[in-house]
């Protein structure tokens, strides 16, 4: 849909779209976080009440606009973006150390930013910290298995973290989880631009390579169609990356070895989860939704 069209798309009916798209991830959102990442363009907390007043479709319940179907879930929702300020307090700053490693090793890693519910404001201490990386042509699959191994790393020392069915694994914690990992050449443009790839973008925090994803965002106009908040300049937080090892100690062709490697370690993950329907369910719907990039198959 065209910006214009969105534009001269009654409120309501942005909002109720966008409630969808929140409500697809799980969570929603309160009138005055809601006009924030409207579709269409930032409404006024007043312009959302007002919508909502007057829709058969929207209501508020616990602080949150909702559907009538996710009215059951809402309080939930409400307790987590209660939580999420201590919580995020807590597990940011050892997000960015983490990702300030990422960068020095990897050189091939582009852009990061924080996504899931730490950049969407209901993380709890139970959940996993989600990145997105874009990464250097030909290396996507040595991104995964180099990230993957810093992660398991990293949570060896987080053995007492608060864990979910998601969360839990063999060893130690997952902490530190990729959700999203994009090739240079995969960007420009993108196979995806619709509304729930537009939002990905839109709700995730930048830790690093900020103006690559300007430019991604640029290159792919339908995104800002979609969201022109997009187009708004954004400031990556400030990461202390003093060094970063030589690209060329990660030639390309170590990411064939890297595929397969990685396509063990994955498929043995989801046989740990075999005897965890709500696990395996969530995993299958991160991969619905990131498709066609989803890494390995089934």
């Amino acid at each position: 849909m065209a910006v214009a069209a969105v534009l001269g798309e009654p409120v309501e009916s942005r909002l109720r779209r966008t409630v969808a798209l929140l409500e697809a991830r799980g969570y929603a959102l309160p009138p005055l976080r809601l006009g924030a990442v409207c579709l269409g363009g930032r409404l006024s907390e007043g312009e959302v009440r007002a919508a909502v007043a007057v829709s058969a479709e929207l209501r508020i319940a616990s602080g949150l606009v909702v559907s009538p179907a996710f009215v059951s879930r809402s309080a939930a929702c409400r307790q987590r973006a209660l939580t999420h300020p201590a919580a995020a307090a807590a597990y940011l700053p050892q997000t960015l150390r983490f990702v300030e490693r990422v960068v020095a090793l990897c050189p091939f890693v582009l852009a990061v930013s924080v996504a899931g519910s730490l950049a969407s404001g209901g993380f709890v201490e139970s959940d996993d910290v989600d990145l997105n990386l874009i990464v250097a042509d030909g290396r996507r699959h040595l991104a995964y298995v180099a990230v993957n191994l810093l992660a398991f790393l990293h949570a060896l020392g987080r053995r007492g973290k608060p864990v979910d069915d998601s969360t839990r694994r063999p060893l130690a914690p997952r902490v530190m989880t990729l959700n999203l990992v994009l090739e240079d050449r995969a960007c420009f443009p993108l196979a995806r631009t619709d509304a729930q790839m537009a939002l990905e973008l839109l709700q995730s925090q930048p830790l690093f390579g900020a103006g690559c994803l300007q430019s991604v965002i640029a290159a792919n106009p339908e995104l800002g169609e979609h969201f022109p908040q997009l187009l708004e300049p954004r400031s990556e937080l400030a990461l202390e990356v003093r060094w970063r090892l030589p690209r060329r100690l990660f030639p390309r062709w170590l990411d064939g070895p890297c595929r397969l490697l990685g396509a063990a370690a994955w498929r043995w993950m989801q046989w740990t989860r075999r005897h965890r329907p709500a696990a395996l369910a969530r995993v299958a719907f991160v991969r619905q939704t990131m498709q066609p990039y989803a890494l390995f198959e089934p």
